[in-house]
């Protein structure tokens, strides 16, 4: 139950949090909110993390994306369905990977690219704009990972007793 409410709690915050700067904001503006360090920006990525394949001719782009996520979601099924019960923080850890990955298609079904706006940046370098969803996949990742480096310790000392 807690990875079906984390899964659809990363949509809802990912969608609103996006209405709300496209709603509030005009692209490509930004406003500061830590001076020298982090800004709302509102931009749209048509490729993947950090722009990839954004150059490329924008139909076969957007249906190589919505297979790949499609194909993504039903690995993440099956692996959540497979890891669940090995330990407990497979089941979240999926859920906020994969509510980030759906936040992510939405807005490629609605928009044909994904908004983007928490920009953080220190003396004019900045890393790549990214989103509520973003977030989600990342923080479910160092999870996942986390979980896994827990259990193959615990089986690792079952296999010494």
């Amino acid at each position: 139950m807690l990875g079906f409410f984390l899964l659809i709690l990363v949509i809802a915050l990912d969608q609103l949090s996006k209405v709300l700067i496209v709603n509030s904001f005009h692209l490509h503006e930004s406003l500061e909110i830590v001076p020298g360090l982090f800004s709302l920006t509102y931009l749209t990525n048509k490729g993947a993390a950090f722009g990839f394949l954004a150059g490329v001719d924008a139909a076969w782009r957007h249906y190589f994306f919505l297979c790949l996520a499609s194909v993504a979601l039903v690995f993440l099924t099956i692996a959540w369905y497979r890891m669940r019960k090995s330990h407990p923080f497979y089941g979240p850890a999926l859920a906020m990977i994969a509510g980030g990955a759906i936040g992510n298609v939405i807005d490629r079904v609605r928009i044909g690219a994904v908004v983007d706006f928490l920009d953080f940046y220190i003396a004019g370098h900045h890393w790549p704009a990214f989103n509520v969803a973003d977030s989600a996949i990342t923080v479910g990742v160092g999870l996942f990972l986390v979980a896994n480096f827990l259990e193959e310790k615990r089986k690792n000392n079952k296999g010494q007793q």
